[in-house]
């Protein structure tokens, strides 16, 4: 097969390798699509010792001893290789593995490559063999898109019950994700505000219901207030940057929750008074359950049309040096690498 290799200095060659076979417990599967991620910035900057490539979807095109799942099955692949055994797990929280074997594009080859070899248990099956109903390139959204978006809400809703409004930092495709979520789980009429630099992206999240600030063209405070609030009980923060962190706490309401999402900078706090006296939270969001997976697939198949606006440039494999330049260049929403 010939995989993308990723030399740095944002320069990618290709290079023949053997499929690989799988083994007992392992699928091969043959990868349809994989969308790019801003986590993977530092391997088309740096170079990487494997394939990346962690939003991947395809289908099952062989199968190793002591598997369940039928050669031809469609579905996605889990980031996260995680055991199933640990105290974590067992509860279902596989993106908190204490004993992870590995994630999928970052320390073993992922799925730029046409093929990827994985564990059978991080194979979700989204339709029979033979199955094309939903596109390779259409089912990437249940990833990064709907599965990151989602567990950030159920995270902060463990906290805050009575939602009337939110704030999002940042459109790029995390943040497009959380606008897309909050619409079809907490409401379409919910107030949701969403803040970036990019014109192209702020008027992709107005078609997705998103109330928008430029904050390259005035404060949040003073965007939020055009829009007739004054704070926010949800905050979301998709942009990893310690401004974006700081300007949301400083909007949240009291009983407010701001959960970061996106990994990167510092957050600086005043426990006094941001947290203790209103009685704020700040919580962490990590990727998603492996059994949250079928709740979205149902929410996907139900507004699919709304779900997909969000992915807006595609790019045979061979162009993927290509599809990076665009991302970076911040005028695309998701972008999808396809096979």
């Amino acid at each position: 097969m010939l995989v993308p290799r990723f030399l740095g200095d944002q320069k990618i060659d290709f290079v023949e390798r053997p499929v690989p076979v799988p083994g007992s417990g392992q699928l091969l599967v043959r990868v349809g699509a994989d969308a790019l991620c801003a986590s993977e910035f530092g391997q088309f900057n740096d170079g990487a010792s494997v394939t990346p490539g962690h939003e991947a979807t395809g289908v099952v095109a062989a199968a190793g001893p002591n598997t369940a799942i039928a050669v031809g099955t469609p579905g996605v692949i889990f980031l996260m290789d995680y055991c199933g055994e640990c105290r974590s797990c067992r509860q279902g929280f596989t993106n908190q593995c204490l004993s992870k074997r590995a994630d999928y594009g970052f320390n073993r080859d992922g799925g730029y490559a046409p093929y990827e070899l994985i564990s059978e248990t991080v194979f979700f099956a989204i339709g029979q063999p033979g199955d094309a109903t939903v596109s390779p390139t259409e089912s990437t959204i249940l990833l990064d898109i709907m599965g990151t978006g989602g567990h950030a809400l159920r995270r902060a809703r463990l906290i805050r019950q009575d939602i009337e409004s939110v704030l999002i930092s940042g459109a790029g495709p995390i943040g497009l994700g959380l606008l897309a979520m909050c619409k079809l789980t907490l409401g379409w009429d919910l107030p949701v505000v969403i803040t970036d630099l990019v014109p192209y992206r702020l008027a992709l999240a107005e078609r997705l219901g998103g109330w928008t600030v430029n904050v390259a063209e005035q404060s949040l405070a003073d965007g939020l207030r055009r829009h007739g609030l004054s704070a926010v009980d949800l905050a979301l923060d998709g942009t990893g940057k310690t401004v974006a962190r700081r300007a949301a706490v400083d909007v949240l309401s009291k009983r407010g929750v701001l959960v970061c999402v996106g990994h990167g900078e510092a957050l600086n706090l005043a426990v006094s008074v941001d947290l203790i006296a209103t009685e704020r939270a700040i919580l962490g969001s990590e990727y998603f359950r492996f059994d949250e997976l079928p709740s979205n697939l149902e929410i996907f198949r139900a507004h699919r049309d709304y779900l997909t606006q969000i992915i807006t440039h595609r790019f045979p494999v061979r162009e993927i040096e290509r599809a990076y330049g665009a991302f970076i260049a911040g005028q695309t929403g998701k972008v999808v690498i396809e096979q």
